[in-house]
């Protein structure tokens, strides 16, 4: 049995679509996800919207996207039956598992290399409250100055 993987599957459909083509779309992704032992994690509309390039004679879509758990035989299967289908003018599966590994990785590196200066430096490894406070309002106080040097440099004041 091949591991479970993340994938995005997005597609575009006409503008013309019906909700019930869309809905009976959706149940022929679901069907090929079920027969996998996949799992929709969550599914948004996005709705109709213009198209970067005209594609088969129109400049807007509806876009859907799903986020799937499952085997990699599933990613072929999705590309196989949504590139035959009609009602599909563009479709794309990416893994995403990879990417949110990656990023969860590189965020676990930095927290221990942050640690690991504070404890260098005589601090605990995790600021406290009150450092974070600190630090947020002085953020806010550096954007307001930026706001405000940018009015005064147009007149607006």
């Amino acid at each position: 049995m091949s591991p479970v993987r993340q994938y995005e599957l997005i597609y575009i459909t006409p503008p013309d679509t019906t909700d019930e083509a869309l809905a009976a779309l959706q149940q022929q992704v679901q069907t090929v996800v079920d027969r996998f032992s996949g799992t929709i994690a969550s599914t948004e509309n996005w709705g109709r919207r213009r198209l970067a390039y005209e594609i088969a004679g129109h400049r807007e879509g509806i876009y859907v996207l799903h986020v799937i758990d499952g085997p990699a035989a599933l990613n072929s299967e999705l590309d196989r039956r949504l590139r035959v289908l009609d009602v599909v003018i563009r479709h794309m599966v990416v893994r995403v598992d990879e990417e949110l590994g990656a990023a969860q990785r590189s965020q676990a590196r930095r927290k221990a290399d942050m640690a690991e200066r504070r404890t260098r430096r005589g601090l605990p490894p995790e600021p406290t409250e009150t450092e974070r406070r600190r630090h947020a309002e002085e953020d806010d106080d550096s954007d307001m100055g930026l706001e405000q040097g940018f009015r005064s440099d147009r007149g607006d004041r």
